[in-house]
């Protein structure tokens, strides 16, 4: 029910086919520009928004700084409280792990919490290599999974579709997966979401077991905390008999207050709204002495690694743990907005997809991992934006440099012949002289067979009659007559 980002090829490849798509061009300014506009609105109205910031950094660089004594205290709490905590070193034991609690259950679908860890460790393709189906119930996810399409946003998954590719996927593609489309469906919003909503209600009413990820995870109390705006995160937190919950390590913050600039940094920077519609907590399982139990009585969290401990040990990357995944960065990134997502190859698009693919699965393996850290235009723009002040401009340099190094010794690239060819140069003041009297003819030679792509849109300068270095010794430092 889903594409897949596997053999997708490096940035400049990607970028250069979706640049030629102007529909898609025309739906990302369109829709960026909205959600900057709301954003910059409501940030406004915060008295020190900068001071709100540092507070919302500083909550998640605690936790980082002490991870390993906060997992294990958040392991503690949500067993006190009822639940299983499993611990996943990769996406394959993740999987596995949510697979055998659903055939445990003899479920043969789960419904899904829109989560990013989810896709990120592919388990709705695990689950189908199962037999188990699973339901994506946030709408731009259902608009992605029924489209057999990729996400290309962190918070807007189908933002690169507009309304009447919503409708036409809808009318061909809801039948096979469930109720139909109405036959009278149109392509105006209200319609389409009561397509959805009617779509997505049986699933919600008969699904034995349920899937969410975890903005943030509460050490001190073993809560979980989920924020949205649809209610469908509400329905499938509260309705399945069971309920499982993967989260990424990086999401545990150390006390309960920690919360309280991050739900407010959170939705201004994200949707442009001053609070989420749902916020959900919960704590384990809720059991009752007498009358019908409240909400899932079987709850299992599965920590997950998946190359955060990588990420960790990157004394410049770590930062990126900090991110909450908002997407402010997306919508002001003048490269996301021209590409789009799928351009990346990656559930994580944009500005922090650059630099966390990078650091989550490691450099020098893999072309279209290596070239993440060069989409960009290293403007800034995305650290201005970011809740959580993570310096993305500075992790995509070093980034590139660990890209650098890690492919010295094999087969040379041309800019590493280039950089060698001027070290050489370089170390040598006669080298050096020898070479500026050449410049005439190097300057020829540029024009005539340079680079057309560069030499077509920039003027070459004239090379000067006389190096700086022969004016120098000619006339004694600047001492002697220069006429």
């Amino acid at each position: 029910m889903s594409g897949t980002f596997v053999g997708m090829p490096a940035f400049p490849t990607a970028a250069r086919e979706a640049l030629a798509d102007s529909q898609l061009r025309h739906n990302l300014a369109h829709a960026t520009g909205t959600i900057r506009a709301k954003r910059a609105k409501v940030v406004a109205e915060v008295e020190d928004w900068e001071g709100l910031r540092l507070a919302g950094a500083a909550a998640k660089e605690r936790a980082l700084l002490d991870l390993d004594t906060q997992l294990v205290r958040l392991e503690e709490t949500l067993t006190a409280n009822g639940a299983t905590v499993h611990w996943a070193r990769d996406a394959a034991e993740a999987n596995a792990i949510v697979a055998s609690i659903a055939k445990a259950h003899a479920a043969e679908e789960v419904i899904k919490v829109k989560s990013m860890v989810t896709q990120e460790i592919g388990l709705n393709e695990a689950l189908a290599a199962e037999g188990i189906a699973a339901w994506e119930t946030d709408l731009a996810e259902l608009i992605v999974q029924l489209g057999d399409d990729l996400p290309s946003h962190i918070l807007v998954p189908a933002i690169h579709r507009n309304r009447a590719e919503i409708r036409e996927i809808f009318r061909t593609k809801m039948a096979a997966a469930g109720r139909p489309a109405p036959a009278d469906l149109t392509d105006e919003p209200v319609v389409l979401a009561a397509a959805a909503r009617a779509h997505l209600r049986e699933k919600f009413l008969r699904a034995k077991v349920g899937v969410s990820g975890a903005n943030f995870a509460v050490a001190e109390t073993g809560t979980l905390v989920v924020v949205e705006s649809e209610g469908n995160g509400r329905m499938c937190l509260t309705l399945p008999e069971v309920l499982v919950s993967v989260v990424g390590i990086e999401k545990v913050v150390s006390r309960w207050e920690d919360l309280d600039p991050l739900l407010r940094l959170l939705p201004r920077s994200s949707t442009g709204e001053r609070m989420n519609p749902y916020t959900s907590t919960w704590s384990g399982i809720h059991a009752q002495e007498e009358g019908p139990n409240d909400g899932p009585q079987e709850v299992h969290v599965v920590l997950l690694d998946n190359g955060r401990t990588r990420a960790l040990a990157d004394e410049v990357g770590r930062q990126a743990l900090r991110c909450i995944r908002c997407s402010a960065c997306l919508n002001v990134c003048p490269v996301y907005e021209r590409t789009g997502g799928h351009a990346y190859g990656s559930v994580y698009p944009g500005p922090i997809g650059a630099i966390l693919n990078p650091l989550l699965k490691g450099v020098g393996h893999d072309d279209q991992i290596d070239s993440l850290p060069y989409a960009s235009s290293l403007c800034g723009a995305c650290f201005e934006v970011c809740p959580v002040r993570i310096d993305i401009p500075s992790v995509l340099v070093d980034q590139r440099a660990q890209v650098v190094d890690a492919h010295r010794g094999g087969v040379p690239k041309p800019e590493a012949v280039a950089m060698k060819g001027a070290a050489y140069v370089l170390g040598r003041s006669r080298r050096l002289s020898a070479l500026e009297r050449l410049t005439g003819l190097g300057m020829s030679f540029a024009r005539r067979f340079g680079p057309s792509a560069w030499i077509g849109a920039r003027d070459l300068p004239e090379a000067p009659g006389e190096s700086f270095r022969a004016w120098w010794q000619r006339t004694n430092g600047g001492r002697k007559d220069d006429a």
